[in-house]
């Protein structure tokens, strides 16, 4: 199974057979996909950064009430589990390149020894 990240925004360019699961607590009202709420951000943190975009403390945060209370592995294992062994794109809002909580999954799996990528 690979991994990878994109946008709603870019759905339509996801290539057959790789399964969209949404990580972000609410989704478009078209979306009817597979959702994963465990990596959304809390409510406070996102609230919070709407309001400051202070992208520091967001991360501090989102580690903090997120990433740092699951396994990398067991993250991979959910991804897995939910997609049926393929590929899988973990969707969000942000356009590619701007600032994200799922360049931070990617990270973090990255950092874990998982290859995850921008589609």
């Amino acid at each position: 199974m690979n991994i990878y990240t994109s946008y709603f925004g870019n759905m339509r360019n996801i290539p057959a057979g790789m399964v969209p699961i949404a990580i972000c607590a609410k989704t478009p009202a078209a979306y009817t996909g597979i959702r994963y709420k465990t990596l959304a951000p809390k409510y406070d943190c996102l609230m919070q950064y709407k309001q400051n975009h202070n992208e520091e403390n967001y991360i501090q945060q989102y580690n903090s009430q997120v990433l740092s209370r699951l396994s990398p592995a067991g993250v991979v294992r959910r991804l897995e589990l939910l997609s049926g062994g393929k590929d899988v794109v973990m969707l969000c809002y942000e356009k590619r390149g701007d600032f994200c909580h799922r360049h931070l999954v990617a990270q973090w799996l990255n950092n874990h020894g998982y290859n995850v990528k921008e589609l």
